[in-house]
C-alpha cells in the first residue's frame, strides 16, 4: 500500500487561541482520508494537513453486498494511524469535528457490524453522508466552479456528480438551482455489475454504455424541456485524471475525453495505476467513470465539459467542515426547490407563502417556548409552502395526499429525515394531530416526534389565520398570559372566520405547549 500523502506539518498546540482546530474524517468508496484545518477569527477555514490511504469499500459492497472483515480491519488500522498522529501532537484523536462514511455503506448488509467495529476499536461514532448532505457538498463545489467560470453563470448549466453508487444532476439556470435528479448509476456499481462480462477494450466500453442506457434515457427525458448549454462533471475518478484531459481552467472536449477513454479501456488496472498515478481501487473504477461522463455529454449533445482541476477528496473534507452551517443563499436554494415543487402540483402560491410568513412570525416570537433551531425554521417554511400540494390529487383528504407527494419527491438540500418531517408537518396541518399508529411518525425517534408536533402546531395556528386564502391577516401581535397565547390582529375588525378555524386547529398547540390560543380583533 502506498504511504499516506501529507501536505505540511500540524501547528503547535500553543498557537493563538483565536484559531480553532477542526478535523474531518471520511471513509470513502476507495480510500480513508483526514483533513486538519484551522478555523480562524475571520470565519475562514484554512486546511493545514491532508492524509489519504486506499481501502476497497466500494469493491466489497458492490461485489459481495457486504464489507469483508479484511477491509473493515484495514479501515480501522488507517483510522488508528490518523489518531496516533493527532495524539503525538497533543490533540484528542477521538474528537473529530466530522467523522462520516460514504452513503454506499448503507447498502452493505453488515453496515451495523462495520460501524460497531469502528466505534469499539477507535472510539468514533461514524455517520453516513445522506442524500441531503451530498447535495450540499455538490452545491459548494459547483458554486466555486461557477465563480471561476463567469460565462457559465448565465447559461443553463448541468452539474453532474458521478459517484461510486449513484449519479446526481443539478440544473443551474442563471446561477440558481432549478432542478435536482438522481440515478442509480455509479462508477464502482457499474464496474462490479459488468465484471462478469470479461470484456476488454472497445467491448468493455460497449458493455458500460449498454449498462448505463436506461439511466441515460431517463436523464435525457428529465432535461428534454431545457436547452443545456454547459456541463460540469464532478467525481473522484474523473477529477483524479483531470490533468490528462485538459489544462487548468480549460474545457475538455468530448473528442479528447473519448480518446482518453479508449486509451484507458485498452490498459489493465495495473497499467492504469502507472499511467495515471492512481491507487488500485480508483483505477478499477476509472473507465466506467470516463465512459459514463462521456455518455452524458453525448446524450446532451454537448461539444465539451468542464472538470474541476482541484483534488476531489481534499475539497470534500473541506466542505464537510462547513456544509452543516450553510445559511443564506443555500437556504434560499432549498426554499426555491420547494416553490418549484409547489408550482408543479399547482398549489396556491399566495396562500402557501402567506402561511409561511405567518409561521416565521410565530417561530421567531416564540423561540424561548419551542427552543428549535434555524434548520427547523427552514423545515417549517418548506412545509408551509407545500402543505396543500395534495389538492392536485383531490381536495378531499388533501393533507394525506400532501404527505404522499412530499415523501416521494426530491427537495434540494434536504435529506430523508428532513423530507419525512416536512411531509408529516404538512399532513398534520388539518384534522388530527400526530398519532403513534401513523407509520412514518412511529418510525421517528422521540426527539423527532416532538419536533413534528411543535412544527405542526405552529403551522396549524398560522394556517387558521389564513383560512380565507385571501391574506386578510397581515399583522399579528402575540402575548402570553394566564396559560394563554393571545393573538391580536391589528387592522382586522371581524375575526369570526379565523376564530372558527382556530377552534378546530389550535388543539395541537395547546397539547404541545400548554397554552390555549385566543384571538382578539382590532378594537
Amino acid at each position: 500500500m502506498p504511504p499516506a500523502t501529507k501536505s505540511n506539518d500540524l501547528p503547535d498546540k500553543t498557537a493563538s487561541a483565536a484559531v480553532t482546530l477542526q478535523t474531518a474524517l471520511h471513509i470513502g468508496a476507495s480510500s480513508v482520508s483526514m483533513m486538519v484545518a484551522e478555523f480562524r477569527e475571520d470565519h475562514t477555514l484554512v486546511p493545514i494537513d491532508f492524509l489519504e490511504q486506499p481501502a476497497p469499500l466500494a469493491h466489497d459492497i458492490f461485489k459481495n453486498g457486504s464489507v469483508s472483515a479484511q477491509t473493515t480491519e484495514r479501515i480501522v488500522s488507517i483510522i488508528k494511524g490518523y489518531q496516533r498522529s493527532l495524539v503525538e501532537l497533543g490533540y484528542d484523536g477521538s474528537d473529530f469535528t466530522r467523522a462520516v462514511a460514504s452513503n454506499i455503506l448503507a447498502e452493505a448488509a453488515n453496515q451495523d457490524i462495520v460501524m460497531n467495529r469502528i466505534r469499539i476499536a477507535c472510539g468514533l461514532r461514524i455517520n453516513t453522508i445522506d442524500d441531503g448532505e451530498m447535495t450540499r457538498l455538490i452545491y459548494l463545489k459547483t458554486r466555486r466552479r461557477l465563480q471561476d467560470l463567469p460565462a457559465m453563470h448565465d447559461q443553463n448549466t448541468l452539474v453532474v456528480h458521478v459517484g461510486p453508487g449513484n449519479t446526481r444532476a443539478l440544473l443551474f439556470q442563471n446561477g440558481r438551482i432549478s432542478r435536482y435528479t438522481s440515478y442509480r448509476l455509479g462508477t464502482h456499481r457499474t464496474r462490479e455489475a459488468i465484471d462478469g462480462s470479461h470484456s476488454e477494450g472497445p467491448g468493455f466500453i460497449r458493455v458500460i454504455r449498454e449498462h448505463a442506457s436506461g439511466n441515460l434515457g431517463q436523464l435525457r427525458f428529465d432535461y428534454s424541456d431545457v436547452e443545456i448549454e454547459g456541463l460540469i462533471s464532478i467525481g473522484y475518478e474523473i477529477q483524479s485524471v483531470a490533468p490528462s484531459l485538459t489544462k487548468s481552467g480549460k474545457a475538455c472536449s468530448v473528442k479528447t475525453l473519448r480518446q482518453v477513454t479508449n486509451e484507458a479501456a485498452s490498459l489493465t488496472d495495473v497499467e492504469l495505476v502507472k499511467r495515471f498515478q492512481l491507487d488500485y481501487q480508483t483505477a478499477e473504477a476509472l473507465v466506467p467513470s470516463l465512459e459514463i461522463n462521456l455518455a452524458i455529454a453525448e446524450t446532451l449533445k454537448l461539444p465539451d465539459l468542464q472538470i474541476p482541476f482541484s483534488e476531489y477528496e481534499h475539497g470534500l473534507l473541506h466542505d464537510l467542515l462547513v456544509s452543516q452551517n450553510l445559511t443564506g443563499t443555500f437556504a434560499d436554494e432549498v426554499v426555491r426547490s420547494a416553490r418549484i415543487l409547489a408550482a408543479r402540483y399547482q398549489s396556491d402560491a399566495s396562500h402557501g407563502e402567506h402561511v409561511a410568513n405567518l409561521c416565521a412570525k410565530f417561530f421567531n416570537d416564540l423561540a424561548d417556548l419551542h427552543q428549535m433551531t434555524e434548520h427547523d425554521a427552514l423545515l417549517l417554511q418548506v412545509a408551509a409552502i407545500l402543505h396543500e400540494v395534495g389538492t392536485y390529487i383531490s381536495p378531499r383528504a388533501h393533507h394525506k395526499h400532501s404527505e404522499y407527494i412530499i415523501l416521494n419527491s426530491e427537495i434540494f438540500g434536504l435529506d430523508r429525515l428532513d423530507i419525512t418531517i416536512v411531509a408529516l408537518v404538512a399532513r398534520h396541518h388539518r384534522h388530527s394531530g400526530p398519532k403513534p399508529e401513523h407509520r412514518s411518525y412511529a418510525a421517528l425517534c422521540i426527539d423527532d416526534r416532538i419536533r413534528v408536533s411543535k412544527l405542526a402546531s405552529l403551522l396549524r395556528v398560522a394556517d387558521a389565520l389564513e383560512r380565507t386564502h385571501v391574506q386578510r391577516v397581515n399583522q399579528i401581535e402575540l402575548k402570553r398570559e394566564h396559560g394563554k397565547l393571545v393573538i391580536r390582529l391589528p387592522g382586522l375588525a371581524d375575526a369570526a372566520v379565523e376564530r372558527l378555524a382556530m377552534d378546530a386547529k389550535a388543539d395541537l398547540f395547546e397539547q404541545t405547549f400548554g397554552l390555549a390560543v385566543v384571538i382578539e380583533e382590532d378594537s
